[in-house]
């Protein structure tokens, strides 16, 4: 069963059922180190809303499909995933769990900090590799946008995993969003996807020719969707 028909079908408990099951050929360690990170999230996100679900459905989604369909057993990514819009949504909420000397990093790189000491430095730079920055309110938004996920992925190619789930979730999920955001998130996302199918391709990217291919189906399947919207 696709992993929004989960949801639409057995919901969040749904999810977090799926998320146990595809994590239980982990060793113990790691299996409970994600379950950790799937509870922090859980936690960070309690009261946010994703048009009409619960956002940790996103973040469970994102997180697995990298085990399920990119066939990831990296622990650190998964983590990632899951917490990969924590310091984007709830930096102040991180912050004050940071020490004197993490606060004294500043808002953007205390809440990093939290994470690395909570879980590893690695994920804590994956996550900040697939943060939006403080955008230059004089220039077009969007386009800052884009401009930070092409430099970030070009450095990262770890992050390009996590990216690539988190677009797929956003992208080929766009029919389960409703009102006027699907025209704007359309066109926030359609210029991307060449950029995104290069990435998924590139030799250096950490997935198998198999799993390549099968993320380009779903960018040319977003890219069809895209374009219907906008016309």
């Amino acid at each position: 069963m696709p992993i929004h028909a989960v949801t639409e079908v057995y919901g969040e408990d749904g999810l977090r059922a799926l998320f146990e099951i595809e994590i239980e050929a982990f060793p113990d360690a790691e299996r409970g180190t994600l379950l950790r990170a799937e509870r922090v999230a859980s936690r960070l996100h309690a009261e946010d809303k994703r048009v009409r679900e619960p956002y940790v459905n996103h973040l469970l989604r994102v997180a697995i499909r990298i085990v399920r369909h990119y066939q990831v057993r990296d622990p650190e990514v998964v983590v990632a995933a899951l917490l990969h819009d924590a310091v984007e949504d709830h930096p102040g909420d991180l912050a004050d769990l940071a020490s004197d000397a993490e606060r004294a990093l500043g808002p953007r790189r205390a809440p990093l900090a939290v994470l690395g000491r909570a879980f590893s430095p690695r994920v804590a730079e994956l996550v900040d590799a697939v943060t939006n920055p403080a955008y230059d309110p004089a220039r077009d938004k969007q386009e800052q946008y884009r401009e930070h996920v092409v430099a970030s992925l070009e450095a990262n190619p770890w992050a390009r995993v996590v990216k690539l789930s988190d677009f797929t979730d956003n992208g080929v999920g766009i029919i389960h969003t409703t009102g006027p955001k699907v025209r704007k998130a359309s066109a926030k996302y359609a210029p991307l996807v060449p950029q995104l199918r290069d990435f998924a391709t590139r030799p250096d990217t950490p997935l198998t020719d198999a799993v390549k291919a099968h993320i380009v189906k779903q960018l040319d399947e977003a890219e069809v969707r895209f374009r219907a919207i906008l016309g």
